[in-house]
């Protein structure tokens, strides 16, 4: 049976009304499978674009040896229309490039792409030639010594290099070894972008000095009595002269706690580890902890929220009476009022937009505080590379569409050690 992609949260959106929002299928995917193992499946979910905006559909498929790099992204997209293509960026003998693009806006979900099939059939073993060269595809790197595999025939030359994938909800790095029928650092013929998907090669692997840092995104929401979490992140080879940052941010609100966390590459400054406390209660409470290194490989080396969180003594009960709601998803109509705490004066109901560093999610938030008012966060816009933007509006949230990532989760699961 061929594999399925299983599909996590990424996000939710809110078309304004009286918009003719085009719906469109949509998650992001990138990983390495085994050639045998093709066909993949995948279950998208749905999202709501823009007016004027299309659907998009774009895969990559990189072969070398007995393994395929899969690149996909899903979702809106501003370019024009544009009919199914297959392109043969490359196809061998040794390595080959296949990708599949599609633009449409002629009904919703018309991006509908949900398997590899189109874009694979199994080709017969090829005649072995002379050569030997290492043969992998990682999206980690591949490790010193890796075990050289004879080339088909027509091969001459062995291919060592780094494609960079940036956009269309794709932020990765695929380390390629293979072999090819020619000398040079050309694996896709001059392509440079496919789709939404920027493309950079480089071949270059010891001159340039790249950071490897931890990379990985998380947005959850807890009960107070599973923290602390744990998480075990992958890791990314960043471009030269890029840091590595760590971003964590913990919304409490009753007895529920919203994780928000960004691991990976940065251009910002170095900046000693931070803890800023947003807002402290009573009631709602927003914590955040920031760190951006260079001095060391895998420097951004948070992997619990132990740092920020300790266990609060319960708050002496007020008169106030409050619906308590922290969710990715919507609070549903008739939240079970909880009694606030001491102090508290106003009832808080607002959504909170997270756009950057690999976070594209909102969070509906409704609790407890001192003070009328739509401002949650105490003027704070961004926290490390994650932008919040604040809506207290109700009237604006009453519709959602979820979306969700097809990639296997950055932050290996389980991720909670009680």
């Amino acid at each position: 049976m061929s594999p399925v992609l299983l599909l996590a949260l990424l996000g939710v959106t809110f078309p304004l009304p009286g918009v003719q929002a085009l719906l469109c299928q949509f998650g992001t995917g990138y990983d390495v499978w085994n050639v045998s193992q093709l066909p993949l499946h995948w279950t998208p979910k749905e999202i709501s674009c823009d007016s004027g905006l299309g659907c998009q559909d774009t895969l990559v498929l990189i072969e070398s040896g007995p393994q395929v790099g899969f690149v996909l992204s899903k979702g809106c997209t501003e370019a024009k229309d544009q009919e199914p293509r297959v392109t043969e960026h490359r196809m061998g003998p040794g390595l080959s490039v296949l990708s599949y693009t599609y633009v449409c806006r002629h009904k919703d979900f018309c991006n509908n792409l949900v398997t590899t099939a189109p874009l694979w059939t199994p080709q017969p073993p090829a005649d072995p030639g002379s050569l030997r060269c290492p043969v992998c595809l990682s999206m980690e790197g591949c490790p010193e010594g890796t075990t050289e595999e004879m080339c088909p025939k027509g091969t001459t030359h062995c291919y060592n290099g780094l494609l960079r994938l940036r956009g269309g909800g794709i932020f990765s790095n695929l380390r390629v070894q293979g072999c090819l029928p020619q000398p040079g650092c050309n694996l896709l013929n001059g392509t440079q972008e496919i789709g939404p998907v920027r493309m950079t090669e480089n071949c270059n692997t010891k001159g340039v000095q790249e950071l490897l840092c931890q990379f990985g995104t998380l947005k959850e929401v807890w009960n107070v009595s599973q923290l602390p979490v744990h998480w075990t992140p992958k890791e990314i080879s960043c471009d030269s002269g890029l840091g590595c940052q760590d971003t964590l941010v913990l919304i409490e609100s009753g007895p529920q706690v919203s994780l928000v966390l960004s691991k990976g590459c940065t251009e910002a400054k170095d900046r000693e580890p931070r803890v800023t406390e947003h807002r402290m209660g009573p009631g709602l409470s927003v914590l955040s902890y920031t760190y951006v290194c260079r001095h060391k490989d895998f420097c951004n080396n948070l992997v619990t929220t132990a740092p920020l969180w300790t266990p609060q003594p319960p708050a002496d009960p007020g008169s106030l009476r409050c619906p308590v709601c922290l969710s990715m998803e919507g609070c549903p109509e008739g939240t079970t009022e909880e009694m606030c705490p001491k102090g508290t004066t106003h009832c808080y109901n607002g959504l909170l937009r997270l756009r950057g560093g690999g976070i594209f999610s909102n969070l509906r938030v409704q609790g407890c505080l001192p003070q009328p008012g739509c401002n949650l966060l105490n003027g704070t816009q961004e926290i490390g590379p994650v932008r919040m933007t604040e809506n207290c509006n109700t009237k604006d949230f009453l519709t959602c569409h979820r979306g969700n990532s097809l990639q296997k989760d950055p932050l290996d699961g389980p991720c909670l050690i009680p």
